[in-house]
């Protein structure tokens, strides 16, 4: 599962509200340690572009 979000990030990294969306359907399937995997993987290909919304997404789903 941990391959295949990464796939669908990076075909949406065009747009910031659908990668958003997409990224936090994505936190929702994944287990914890691959959601730490995600976060590093994410900060790192696409936080020059993204940071806010990865760090908003990895908030919001903690809060739920």
């Amino acid at each position: 599962m941990f391959e295949m979000s990464k796939k669908i990030l990076e075909k949406v990294s065009f747009d910031r509200a659908l990668f958003y969306k997409e990224l936090v359907k994505t936190l929702n399937w994944l287990k914890p340690d691959e959601k730490m995997l995600l976060k590093v993987w994410c900060l790192a290909n696409f936080g020059h572009i993204y940071k806010e919304q990865i760090i908003e997404a990895f908030r919001h789903v903690a809060k739920v």
